[in-house]
């Protein structure tokens, strides 16, 4: 049970002091690890540690950098309701679960605060995923305990978007142009002069002319031997 969410044990002694301060309810924490500068948030499961130490979950003591018997030092927060919260899984298997809005917002029952830059662990069959806390709002450490939070997802740190198809270069169609431009050129007609048998335009067949009737000469002298002179009154 302290692995699915965010609770730490404390010392009796915690509570009789938290008792005195008059704190408000639900009651969060500050977690600080003052030797790597990390900073969390979390809530309390119960107050049956030995003196002096606070067990906490191990993905916690990840983010703080802790090892077993670290210092750390623990206060009393104050921290607003979240309205908005965007979260990165670390392997594109967890959206391979049916569902995996349900099993996220089951696990965050477990939970009383959401601290950006920290990475909670959800187990689901027999797996551990781990998600980062990319963004929160309206602060970088919120309280998710009776809140109606939006909840967004980034692209898994692993993911790979696909590789999109090279465009290929247009096959060179020079040669096929070439081939029918000369095929083009090769069937155009050409030009040829009148040739056959000539005809008159009255539809007797021509006869032929020899060649003394079609000198310039002879059709003069054919043209003046039919003049007739005309009688003398």
């Amino acid at each position: 049970q302290l692995e699915s969410g965010d609770k730490i044990i404390m010392p009796p002694s915690a509570l009789d002091r938290l008792a005195s301060l008059h704190i408000e309810y639900p009651m969060l924490f500050e977690v600080r690890n003052t030797a790597a500068e990390r900073t969390s948030h979390c809530g309390v499961l119960e107050f049956i540690a030995e003196e002096g130490m606070i067990y906490m979950p191990y993905w916690m003591m990840q983010n703080l950098l802790l090892q077993e018997g670290d210092m750390v030092f623990i206060k009393n927060a104050n921290l607003p309701k979240g309205t908005y919260v965007k979260l990165q899984p670390h392997t594109t298997d967890f959206l391979d679960i049916s569902n995996p809005k349900a099993i996220l917002e089951k696990t965050l029952r477990n939970y009383s605060c959401l601290t950006t830059g920290d990475s909670i662990m959800v187990a689901y069959n027999n797996k551990k995923y781990y998600i980062d806390i990319v963004e929160t709002k309206p602060a970088s450490a919120i309280s998710i305990i009776e809140t109606d939070c939006e909840v967004d997802f980034a692209p898994p740190l692993d993911y790979k978007e696909p590789e999109r198809p090279k465009p290929t270069a247009p096959p060179i169609r020079k040669d096929l142009h070439v081939a029918v431009a000369e095929a083009q050129v090769e069937e155009e007609p050409k030009f040829s002069p009148f040739t056959g048998p000539g005809r008159r335009l009255d539809g007797k067949p021509a006869k032929d002319l020899d060649a003394s009737s079609s000198s310039p000469a002879k059709r003069q002298a054919n043209a003046t031997n039919s003049v007739q002179p005309s009688a003398s009154s």
